[in-house]
């Protein structure tokens, strides 16, 4: 019986700068004159020399302000379980509590005919 591959041990990585309109598009999965429009508007991006730069630790705090709801962006070293997670406890602390009671079933109008 061959033996179980076993799983990294999670690590934590020091966030590495995005620099260039490119590296922040392809971070946020959008083309890059949706990310300079965005960069107009308010996400936060610093010139440093000829290149622009950001950190995905920002970049999240700032998807996160403008969509109102806790937001990260997933990247090969995510622990996807963990985000799942923390997306589910949200979801549940959102949800109303009248939300739990079932409605009462109608009675379906006839046809006229």
């Amino acid at each position: 019986m061959p033996k179980r591959a076993k799983k990294p041990a999670a690590q934590k990585v020091e966030s590495k700068a995005l620099t260039g309109w490119n590296q922040i598009a392809t971070f946020l999965g959008h083309p890059a004159a949706v990310v300079q429009r965005w960069a107009s508007e308010g996400m936060p991006v610093r010139r440093q020399g000829r290149f622009l730069t950001t950190s995905p630790e920002e970049l999240n705090a700032w998807l996160g302000r403008e969509s109102g709801k806790p937001v990260h962006v997933a990247t090969e070293d995510t622990d996807l379980a963990a985000e799942l997670r923390r997306g589910l406890a949200f979801v549940r602390s959102e949800k109303e509590p009248n939300a739990a009671k079932k409605q009462t079933a109608r009675p379906k109008k006839a046809k006229r005919q």
